[in-house]
């Protein structure tokens, strides 16, 4: 059976699409390879608990069916800390929650460390799990830190693989050093950061590092990534780049090295094909509001270079300010009302889909607030309707199977939505690690021209609740809509197929990729008759696909005598075309025996080389 060809527990329509959802079905370590008050809004608001569906007597005495109206804005809530350059104790309340996240990987704690613009002297802000840091400006030049933003691998003795879901945004830097270090792996966005000097991607002695992602930044100086694996950087200016490990991808990036793969192993787009800048909180004299920076095409170089970025802004009373505890009723009751959701920092559990039905919808998360399904519920539906923004939350799957996640859009969507398109920028998605957790397909974006940028979707390979059939997920990305585009696609350890791409015209800028560290033996990732589940499969009827930068790393380190056919899969047809793609085996637990489909040279012994091909077909 060709590896082009469905697996028997999913059928396809005649289009090649899936005709029907599929049925239900460690991350090692590569050593080898005085407090501050929370903030209110500044608008009038009632409590959280004010705002749930409580119902109203009539004069008949019998109560309504309809809830009352819910109120926009209010309180950011505990979690929260806004700060100003008179604020005293800084430095002693960033240094606290530190120590709360520094090694709380799969810890409940969630933080969001707001600064508003202005000048601040002397600080070093290391953020933790689960912790988010921001400036309040519209440029990230109205917020300065004369100090660092770091991150390092203090809490996992020099190894930074693990320093996942933290963030830092909308900042100017001036190091102390003259660098900054920010050595993280995924789920780690430094988005519209300007850099007055150089910035080290790696841990201090440059132990191990997995990242990693840059957007809309101007590093003045020069990016060293050092130890890590992978980069991607899009829509930004450097100073200079040194070093590359396997696949640094860069996309409409001022100073970035020239194309140059597999040695060294530089993917260089001079334009992103159409990017849309992630939504965020800014202040406008003593009032929040969220800005929406607009659509670019062929996009180069920051948005917010030449003064106030273009785009539009809503004021927070547009918001309905969520807090932990709320139910998905009263979230739904209030997208229906018109409101746009803004997620506090904590963790939601929802027993009903959150649905997003209304155009131009903004779904906004602080500090990693985190959504868990009950009851195998899918955690978020949206609508095939223009303009909706997802952005800056974490879903996390529940220990009753869920048969997906998120979906953005129905089944069978057609609408163009080329001129306002959907976007979801760092959602990421987790099953296991925190708890037993299941899901059958962890993301399905079913609407066209739908722009996901920046996303991790993993099954987890570490902490509670993993094992092959504990956690069992067996497919991460599912792409159905046509004129898709991916900028940043993380997928890692799903029990089958990591992406599966149905959707036409469909584009990736970068991908990285490790399979299931946990298969038991061969059979249990037997595609047919060909040896394992490509990471990343073009379905058999599309005719029109491209992509960028792609790896994928294969450490079975249950049963290393596992083959892995090939990491990429794909009609060999003109119209679908891949550019600068490897395959690594870790340590030699397994190896691969092709790049994609049949082509590429196999991985060798304990050899972590890639086996590379750099055009295909």
């Amino acid at each position: 059976m060709s590896s082009d060809s469905p697996t028997s527990d999913r059928s396809e329509g005649p289009d090649g699409r899936p005709s029907a959802p599929p049925s239900p079905g460690r991350r090692a370590v590569l050593a080898s390879a005085a407090a501050v008050a929370p903030v209110l809004a500044g608008l009038s608001a009632r409590p959280a608990s004010a705002r749930e569906n409580t119902p109203r007597a009539t004069a008949r005495g019998t109560a309504r069916t309809s809830p009352r109206a819910l109120q926009g804005g209010g309180d950011l809530g505990p979690n929260v800390y806004v700060f100003d350059p008179s604020t005293p104790n800084i430095q002693a309340t960033l240094d606290d929650i530190f120590h709360r996240q520094e090694s709380a990987q799969f810890g409940t704690g969630r933080y969001a460390l707001l600064f508003k613009p202005g000048t601040y002297q002397g600080l070093n802000a290391q953020i933790g799990f689960y912790t988010s840091i921001a400036g309040l400006g519209l440029s990230p030049d109205d917020t300065t830190i004369n100090g660092d933003v770091t991150v390092d691998a203090g809490w996992f003795n020099g190894n930074a693989t693990q320093n996942f879901w933290r963030s830092a945004e909308n900042l100017a830097l001036v190091p102390v050093s003259g660098t900054n270090r920010w050595a993280v792996a995924q789920a780690a966005p430094f988005r519209r950061m300007h850099v007055r000097g150089g910035l080290n991607l790696a841990p201090a002695g440059y132990g191990w590092a997995s990242g990693g992602y840059i957007a809309d930044s101007r590093i003045d100086g020069q990016v060293g990534p050092y130890s890590q694996q992978q980069w991607y950087t899009r829509d930004s200016a450097v100073g200079g780049w040194v070093n590359a490990v396997w696949n640094m991808v860069f996309s409409g990036v001022e100073g970035a090295p020239a194309q140059s793969f597999p040695n060294p192993p530089y993917t260089t787009l001079s334009t992103t094909p159409v990017s849309r800048e992630k939504p965020f909180l800014y202040l406008d004299g003593s009032a929040f509001r969220v800005f929406l920076p607009e659509k670019r095409t062929a996009a180069r170089g920051v948005t917010w270079g030449n003064g106030t970025p273009r785009g539009t802004s809503l004021p927070l009373s547009q918001f309905y300010v969520a807090r932990p505890g709320v139910t998905a009723a009263t979230l739904n009751q209030a997208l229906a009302q018109g409101l746009h959701l803004l997620l506090t920092p904590g963790i939601y559990h929802v027993d009903q889909p959150i649905q997003v039905n209304r155009p131009g919808t903004v779904v906004l998360g602080l500090g990693f607030a985190t959504l868990v399904p009950d009851n195998g519920t899918t955690v978020m539906k949206v609508a095939d309707v223009d303009g909706v923004r997802l952005a800056g939350f974490l879903i996390d799957a529940g220990p009753v199977n869920s048969a997906t996640l998120l979906e953005v859009g129905p089944q069978g969507a057609t609408t163009d939505h080329s001129a306002d398109p959907i976007t979801v920028q760092d959602v990421f998605v987790r099953i296991g690690g925190a708890g037993a957790g299941k899901a059958t397909t962890s993301m399905v974006i079913n609407s066209r021209h739908t722009i996901v940028d920046h996303t991790w979707v993993w099954r987890a390979d570490h902490g509670t609740g993993v094992g092959w059939d504990t956690n069992r997920a067996d497919y991460g990305v599912v792409v159905n809509g046509d004129d898709v585009l991916c900028t940043g696609l993380f997928v890692e350890h799903f029990n089958k197929y990591d992406v599966q791409w149905y959707g036409q015209r469909g584009r990736t800028i970068f991908f990285q990729n490790e399979k299931a560290y946990d298969a038991p033996n061969q059979a249990a990732v037997q595609d047919g008759s060909v040896k394992g589940y490509a990471a990343y499969k073009v379905g058999d009827n599309v005719t029109d696909h491209e992509a960028w930068g792609l790896g994928s790393y294969c450490n079975y380190d249950v049963d290393p005598t596992i083959v892995q056919h090939h990491g990429f899969a794909a009609p060999n047809r003109s119209g679908v075309r891949f550019h600068d793609l490897l395959v690594v085996s870790l340590g030699g637990n397994g190896q691969y025996e092709h790049v994609i489909n049949d082509t590429g040279a196999p991985t060798s012994g304990t050899s972590t080389t890639p086996s590379t091909v750099v055009s295909y077909p």
